[in-house]
């Protein structure tokens, strides 16, 4: 019995990478140590997998940005229009990679980034492919090739990844019409071939193939790609092992189709779908491994091994202790780093701390496992056991999880609360007459820049060198200049522009009961963005206002209108790490009657526009469209609970970004916000396309240009996806606004572009 892991962190357990990265991008930096930088991240991961005990270590798995960004530069899939990058004098194949992900504009070149969007269900966010009718791939980079013989160096010898050709192709879009991108497969599989040669003459064993699609819907064509790309694989390479990675959901109708593939080991998650392992087993070839993903890759909870341990033996007893790995359920991006590193109890509590386990703990955890389940290590082991159940028990009995006061609230909910008193024809003619906005009505999403100065505020005022007032003077006086800024460009409805907060989860959770924080508890978001995931441990309730004090005061600054800006239930759900010991759905009604609170109070206080984030509500979804219904019923009626107590007068907006929208229109439109905001700048207004099918009725601010990239557009490019736009939505719907919240920018590059999109409104009005 063997023990492999799927991925690590890349991003260090102080986010080395993001610090170096960002230094790099402003030129604090040079080249050469953005590479020893990742260089050092690579080598600490692998000796401590080795060192814990870990059989099968990954490599491959760290990435400067993005995995599917990795692969798209391995495989020569570059747009054309970065040709000019690799040409401009001076630049490395670091400065290529990262103008495709984030953009160029610079040496007189001014190129958009490619498209990004959710990795499934998660709140990682990787680069589209972008796919051409005939594209040809040839091997362009070769960090697969050279981080297997980097770890080799130290004397490991590891499992390079990769995404797996036919989930690769179903990752991107194709940019033009007349072709179907599973067709690009035969120009695709021979840079495979290339790689998996290289790979064989440096006498690599174990190769991971991560093919998370065969945990969704797959047409008849995919799958025969499926079964002729493994044959060609396995015919060209019979001494190389296979290790196929599927993670996130059930293999369920993909279940014989997979155990069919000529691969040495199959791996599922047992995590999110236990239920497939009886079927996996009947149909598993005679000599074919399998890897069970017991541990959670997603989540922050301490593995029960009570329950782990029993699963290990049903499949030993169906198939021998030979043919069993243990591993996490997927790659342990979507974890924190190291529990370790949390030393401050006023933060996260020796009681919640001891029923956790970050990344580094669940390589811990895995090992034990085997050691328990092959009876390995005596004492020790069992030891570990005696604490895990300990905890375990612990946690089932604790008094801070459970308030019967929210219980009782949840179950008292009934059909009206979750309903405006009137439908949107009839608010958006008391709205219109209310608030007077003009056409093309501009706003942003919510959030300016978090500088280095607003950032260090916070941080001395946690560690005590600011008291409450010093603190909250210099954010009011930030505040206020933001507020007047957006008075003199001419913005329509203004923000307060969040400077008291720290992430839009987090800074609700703060004042939630039943959540939970960690100090060093990042993971990757995209990029060199890292978040820092609330923990919700128990029944969530909001003892007192939490946006109120900062939004009238905003508002008593201006005569023009201020949005209230709230994180709605789902996000808030979606974008922490949540308690396991019951249905997400009832944790989500509970934090959406927190947020009802929250929306009545700033309806009382006077304040117009309410906006409810919803960027997660398309993440959400379950991978398997057989399951979406029962999860968008009860996601979409956290949502309406949360907007549906203010009067047909008050104008509730939500905002989605970087999702598709196509399959769940209808559940869009049933969310009833007034405005809805969405990312649209990116795929070039393509998004809007399901809105005019479906004839949505309510008002839209389409995105007019891309707020992840630096580059500042321009006021005709926005005017042309505002004309896009118009041509596809009745203008009176439009709002103008930018893809997403503005925190992560700069000042410079946020005032030129803001300055440029309300420009851009005022030619659209001249219309």
């Amino acid at each position: 019995m063997l023990t492999q892991n799927l991925g690590y962190p890349r991003i260090g357990s102080h986010r080395e990478l993001k610090k170096v990265c960002e230094n790099y991008w402003a030129a604090k930096t040079g080249h050469k140590t953005v590479l020893q930088v990742g260089k050092n991240i690579r080598q600490e991961n692998w000796q401590m997998q080795k060192q814990t005990g870990i059989a099968i270590i990954p490599s491959n798995d760290f990435s400067f940005y993005d995995q599917v960004l990795d692969h798209s530069l391995m495989f020569g899939a570059i747009p054309k229009r970065y040709n000019e990058v690799i040409l401009k004098k001076g630049n490395t194949e670091l400065d290529l990679y990262f103008a495709m992900a984030r953009g160029y504009q610079q040496d007189g070149l001014d190129i958009i980034a490619m498209e990004m969007t959710k990795w499934f269900d998660t709140n990682y966010h990787y680069l589209v492919p972008e796919f051409y009718k005939n594209q040809q791939f040839k091997l362009f980079s070769t960090k697969i090739i050279d981080e297997f013989y980097e770890a080799k160096q130290l004397g490991i010898t590891t499992k390079p990844v990769l995404i797996g050709p036919i989930s690769y192709l179903l990752l991107g879009k194709e940019k033009e019409n007349g072709f179907e991108k599973i067709d690009l497969i035969k120009n695709l599989l021979p840079v495979y071939i290339d790689i998996l040669t290289r790979l064989d003459a440096l006498n690599v064993e174990y190769v991971q193939f991560d093919e998370p699609f065969l945990a969704l819907d797959l047409n008849e064509k995919e799958q025969k790609a499926f079964q002729e790309t493994y044959r060609q694989i396995s015919n060209a390479f019979p001494r190389l092992k296979i290790v196929l990675a599927t993670y996130f959901d059930a293999l369920d109708n993909n279940t014989e189709l997979a155990a069919s593939l000529p691969i040495t080991v199959l791996h599922i998650d047992l995590v999110r779908a236990p239920q497939q392992l009886d079927k996996v087993l009947e149909v598993l070839g005679d000599r074919t491994i399998l890897s069970l993903g017991l541990v959670d890759g997603r989540n922050i909870w301490k593995n029960d091994f009570e329950n782990s341990l029993s699963i290990i033996d049903h499949a030993v007893k169906k198939i021998g202790e030979e043919r069993v790995w243990i591993a996490p359920s997927c790659s342990l991006i979507h974890s924190p780093c190291d529990l370790d590193n949390e030393t401050n109890e006023k933060t996260l509590t020796p009681e919640i701390k001891q029923w956790m386990a970050f990344a580094k703990q669940k390589i811990a955890e895995v090992v034990v496992l085997k050691q328990l389940a092959t009876k390995e290590q005596g004492t020790a082991a069992e030891t570990k056991f005696a604490e895990n159940k300990l905890a375990q028990q612990n946690r089932k009995t604790s008094d801070l999880i459970h308030n019967p006061e929210v219980k009782t609230r949840v179950k008292a909910i009934v059909t009206k609360d979750a309903e405006r008193l009137n439908v949107f024809s009839t608010r958006k003619m008391k709205q219109r007459a209310a608030l007077n906005l003009p056409a093309y009505t501009t706003t942003t999403i919510g959030s300016f820049p978090q500088t280095t100065e607003v950032r260090s505020w916070r941080a001395k005022y946690k560690k005590g060198d600011l008291s409450q007032k010093q603190y909250d003077d210099l954010i009011a006086d930030e505040t206020a200049k933001a507020v007047k800024w957006q008075e003199e460009i001419g913005l329509d409805v203004l923000v307060h522009g969040e400077f008291e907060r720290n992430d839009m989860v987090e800074y609700f959770g703060e004042q939630l009961e039943g959540f939970t924080f960690s100090k060093n508890g990042w993971v990757q978001s995209y990029g060199s963005r890292c978040v820092k995931p609330p923990i919700i441990y128990g029944d969530v309730k909001r003892p007192e206002p939490m946006t109120l004090n900062w939004t009238v005061y905003a508002q008593s600054l201006t005569s023009k209108y201020m949005k209230g800006m709230l994180t709605g239930p789902v996000t808030i759900l979606q974008w922490s790490f949540v308690r396991n010991d019951q249905p997400r759905a009832e944790t989500c009604t509970q934090i959406a009657l927190a947020i009802r609170d929250e929306v009545c109070d700033l309806e009382k206080a006077g304040i117009k526009i309410i906006q409810i984030d919803e960027p997660a509500i398309r993440e959400g979804l379950p991978l398997r469209k057989e399951a979406w219904q029962n999860y968008l019923n009860w996601a979409i009626k956290a949502f309406r609970i949360s907007a549906s107590g203010v009067q047909d007068e008050t104008q509730i907006h939500t905002h989605m970004c970087y999702s598709e929208f196509n399959d769940i229109i209808k559940n869009i439109a049933d969310m009833d916000a007034d405005v809805i905001t969405i990312e649209t700048s990116r795929s070039q207004m393509e998004l809007l396309d399901v809105f005019a099918d479906f004839n949505y009725p309510n008002e839209i601010g389409p995105g007019v240009y891309d707020i992840h990239s630096p580059r500042v557009p321009k006021r005709e490019e926005m005017i042309h996806l505002l004309k896009k736009a118009k041509a596809v939505i009745p203008q009176e719907q439009l709002w103008v606004n930018p893809d997403c919240g503005l925190k992560t920018r700069g000042w410079d590059e946020t005032k030129k572009a803001l300055i440029e999109m309300v420009e851009a409104a005022k030619e659209m009005r001249k219309d």
